[in-house]
């Protein structure tokens, strides 16, 4: 080991060993230093949550990191996002309405066994030349003045030792280190807790039923390298396979409804799935001794006043803010931290005065958790309604393809002329899209009280509706100076896609007309549909009345 690091990263999990590969490959002379607490390598099977990768994420780990080889030989593939909304049993899951591809999906994404995965990584990592210490654990840190190095204090070998270092990256999870020293943390308004264990062996869901017609209807093990989520009011239920051959199970559930006590021991956590997915517990309970492990999360949210500082320090994955893991958001949360802290360190390495980015970047970080946190928030509540989540769902993938994910891809996160655009004025893109994405979210609340029917024997394919196929396929797609624009025309889309979602909702609330100009920014359920404040809104669009209609389960006639 060096007396002096460029970097010393605390905690050698997946945003740690993810941040070190990225500079390494970067610039290979930044000296690293990552200080992991753990003794030994990962464990294989009972490891961290956090299996399944999406479209962000993926991208992240394939192409920014070059692990495409890796992840294809030795993790799954995933065949999207699988949800099956409630019937009045669940105990025949082909009765239930499915939702999902029937296909492969254009752009990839992966099933991570995390032990498999981080013990990959710290190799990787170690080969391009970081300094990586097992049994170090890091516990407090004094940072240099006018520009001098910092000293971390960690406890190695039973005694308290130092290290000193330019920058200082806490890793460490929900041990947040640098939150509690210097004092930034932020509640979460989103009360909703998590248990999760491994099961030993594969739990392949089209072995559940003998409809011969349902199993054939997709190809052999598509169903299975799905993230599988089972739903029902104040929950979701997830079956995720893992490339150690064992399978991952996880109850997420609101605490109004289901409240944390009912869950936290494995003997609950059974006795909640037998009660609330029958079908489930005689595929997904084994006895106590054969599964892998048993964790509990309790209120997992938060969220964190400060990310990064031009004084030299930054937080990392869990260390800073999460979410929800509905739609496996937290790799592409730690994908889009590194690549704005990476790109920080790197120019700070080169010299550059990073102040004004640094701001940028944490006031941009800060700003995409409040604009996403409206898609859980409160939505538990939704989830026992399958007309409205089907609208919801597909609402959430187009807004995420069609934004974030191109502007990932395309490198617009740290482009500060794109920033600026996007972002700076009231009425750039950006502002624009977190209030349009808030407005239909609340829609969506608004509709609950109306809107009960159960639902059953449907498929409903992402991919069937045009808009959505065209957003998942340009995830890729490189636009260079012109990424503000693309990023506008699907602003465009999205508009129309809300001003068609009101239409069919107010239309069966207040039975408004099928044809009435919507305003999409002004939609709500709260007051009668005005048609003077609507005045500068949207006339119906017949290609996106078409794809939205694929998605309403009332008889055609109500759409004449």
């Amino acid at each position: 080991m060096q007396k002096e690091y460029d970097v010393v990263i605390a905690g050698g999990g997946l945003a740690g060993l993810t941040l070190s590969i990225q500079l390494k490959q970067a610039n290979p002379n930044i000296s690293i230093l990552i200080l992991e607490s753990r003794d030994k390598a990962a464990a294989i099977a009972a490891h961290k949550v956090g299996e399944s990768t999406v479209e962000l994420a993926t991208h992240y780990f394939r192409e920014v990191l070059g692990l495409k080889n890796y992840l294809e030989e030795f993790e799954l593939p995933k065949h999207g996002l699988r949800f099956f909304f409630t019937d009045e049993k669940k105990t025949e899951l082909s009765n239930r309405v499915e939702l999902g591809p029937r296909l492969k999906l254009p752009v990839p994404s992966h099933q991570l066994d995390r032990g498999t995965f981080e013990n990959y990584l710290e190799k990787y990592t170690k080969e391009l030349g970081t300094d990586f210490l097992l049994a170090a654990r890091a516990k407090d840190v004094v940072f240099g003045e006018n520009g001098d190095m910092h000293e971390v204090i960690y406890a190695h070998e039973r005694e308290d030792k130092k290290i000193k270092t330019k920058w200082l990256v806490d890793a460490t999870s929900r041990i947040s280190l640098l939150k509690k020293k210097l004092g930034f943390q932020k509640e979460a308004p989103h009360n909703v807790n998590a248990a999760w264990f491994r099961v030993k062996g594969v739990v392949d869901i089209d072995e559940w039923s003998d409809n011969k017609e349902w199993r054939t209807f997709l190809a052999p093990k598509l169903r299975y390298l799905s993230t599988v989520h089972l739903i029902d009011k104040g929950y979701w239920l997830w079956i995720i396979p893992l490339g150690s051959k064992n399978t991952s199970i996880g109850i997420v559930a609101d605490e109004d409804i289901h409240p944390f006590e009912t869950i936290n021991t494995y003997e609950k956590a059974v006795a909640w799935i037998h009660k609330h997915e029958p079908q489930a517990a005689k595929f997904v309970c084994p006895n106590k001794e054969d599964i892998l492990d048993f964790r509990i999360l309790k209120h997992f949210a938060h969220d964190s006043k400060r990310v990064y500082s031009s004084d030299r320090w930054a937080v990392t994955g869990e260390a800073g803010l999460f979410l929800d893991p509905f739609y496996s958001p937290g790799s592409d949360f730690i994908s889009l931290n590194n690549t704005w802290l990476s790109d920080l360190i790197l120019r700070d390495y080169k010299g550059e005065d990073i102040t004004v980015r640094a701001q940028i970047y944490e006031q941009t970080h800060l700003s995409w958790f409040k604009d996403w946190l409206p898609i859980y928030q409160d939505k538990y509540k939704l989830m026992g309604n399958t007309q409205i989540m089907v609208f919801k769902i597909f609402w959430d993938w187009a807004i995420y393809w069609s934004v974030p994910c191109l502007l990932f891809t395309n490198h617009g996160f740290t482009d500060l002329k794109v920033l600026k655009e996007l972002f700076v004025s009231e009425k750039s893109l950006g502002r624009k899209f977190g209030k349009l994405n808030k407005a239909v979210q609340d829609l969506f609340i608004d509709w609950l009280p109306h809107e009960k029917a159960i639902f059953e024997n449907r498929y409903i394919d992402p991919l069937d509706l045009n808009y959505l196929k065209s957003f998942q396929r340009g995830i890729d797609e490189m636009h260079g100076d012109t990424i503000v624009s693309k990023v506008a025309e699907n602003m465009v889309v999205l508009e129309k896609v809300a001003a068609e979602l009101f239409r069919l909702i107010s239309h069966q609330v207040n039975n408004t007309p099928l044809d009435i100009i919507v305003d999409p920014y002004l939609i709500t359920l709260k007051t009668p549909y005005n048609a003077s404040e609507h005045v500068n809104g949207l006339f119906v669009d017949e290609a996106i009345k078409t794809d939205v209609a694929k998605m309403w389960f009332y008889p055609n006639s109500v759409l004449a």
